[in-house]
């Protein structure tokens, strides 16, 4: 009998959202998305030491030490992802650059140049860089470039618009916290069509067939199943090994969600930076959750270099 994971992936691209090697060997999907999250998460288990001590030892002549061995380990676990998956894995730029437009573009350049001295090709990964005003203009000039973007915690429709306009390859909107969001405001279990999160992803995904735009949507961040059966038919999903898992255990065909072809009530309109900071602004969920959002990927990465500095004081 066919499960729902089998369906899904007759409508959906499917994509891991781990840096967990094994699950990935195990799961098969076509991408595999990391964070500063899940990547300390990997770097506190066993098998991932070697990976750290080479980080350690590329980085031994740089003046900055332990950031650079975080960008190598992070380039070292997404080198082992693309050997088992067809597509691409994304990597993501620390999120303390999130409002320095600059510094963002220097660090995605360094994560490709990294990647591609190691034999992966850029057409193999996406920079994964936070959907602030500063972030969407770097991916913008990324995009130029031939490096391809993955923009993350996006909450906001006017993060939506924007990152269309820059011509991004990608967007990851963020379901589940939206949902947490709004079950904790209203202090109610939303679930299928009636989840804010899914609403948010089904919104920007009628909005980009309808006028055209070419940026795929991956819906993120799931906290159930259900969730992601109301976005079957979306471009892509990329889902945590525990609920693929779950859709493989769970027999039945899915059908693509009528959510995702209504027509769009939303008119095409472009924002300039007044336009989006308002507009953002004005949502307060979105607000909340993507200053939240970076700021817990801020402290998984200074936990990541404390880990990466004791490693490094123990070896001396």
């Amino acid at each position: 009998m066919t499960s729902k994971l089998d369906s899904l992936r007759q409508h959906t691209l499917i994509v891991a959202d781990t840096g967990d090697i094994d699950a990935i060997r195990t799961l098969q999907p076509v991408d595999a998305t990391t964070n500063p999250s899940l990547l300390l998460k990997a770097a506190q288990q066993a098998d991932y030491a070697p990976l750290l001590d080479r980080a350690l030892q590329q980085a031994s002549g740089s003046y900055e030490l332990i950031a650079d061995a975080c960008d190598h380990f992070a380039v070292a676990v997404g080198s082992e992802i693309v050997k088992l998956v067809p597509g691409r894995v994304s990597t993501e730029v620390d999120a303390r650059l999130s409002f320095d437009r600059a510094a963002t573009l220097d660090k995605a350049r360094k994560l490709i140049e990294l990647y591609e001295q190691g034999g992966v090709t850029r057409d193999r990964v996406l920079i994964k860089i936070a959907a602030t005003w500063e972030g969407i203009q770097a991916a913008a000039e990324l995009e130029r470039e031939g490096i391809q973007c993955n923009l993350t915690l996006l909450f906001s429709f006017a993060q939506a618009q924007a990152c269309a306009d820059a011509g991004v390859f990608l967007i990851s909107p963020f379901v589940g916290r939206i949902h947490d969001w709004y079950k904790q405001r209203d202090g109610r279990d939303y679930q299928g069509a009636d989840d804010p999160g899914v609403q948010s992803v089904a919104r920007i995904f009628r909005y980009y067939k309808q006028h055209l735009y070419a940026t795929v949507v991956m819906g993120a961040s799931f906290r159930n199943i259900g969730q992601i059966e109301a976005l079957c038919g979306c471009d892509r999903l990329t889902i945590s090994p525990a609920l693929l898992q779950q859709l493989a255990s769970e027999p039945g065909p899915l059908a693509a969600s009528t959510l995702l072809t209504s027509p769009s009530d939303d008119p095409r309109q472009p924002l300039d930076e007044i336009a989006f900071r308002w507009a953002h602004n004005e949502d307060a969920m979105a607000t909340e959750k993507l200053a939240e959002g970076i700021r817990a990927f801020a402290a998984d990465q200074r936990k990541l270099e404390q880990l990466l500095t004791e490693r490094a004081a123990s070896a001396v």
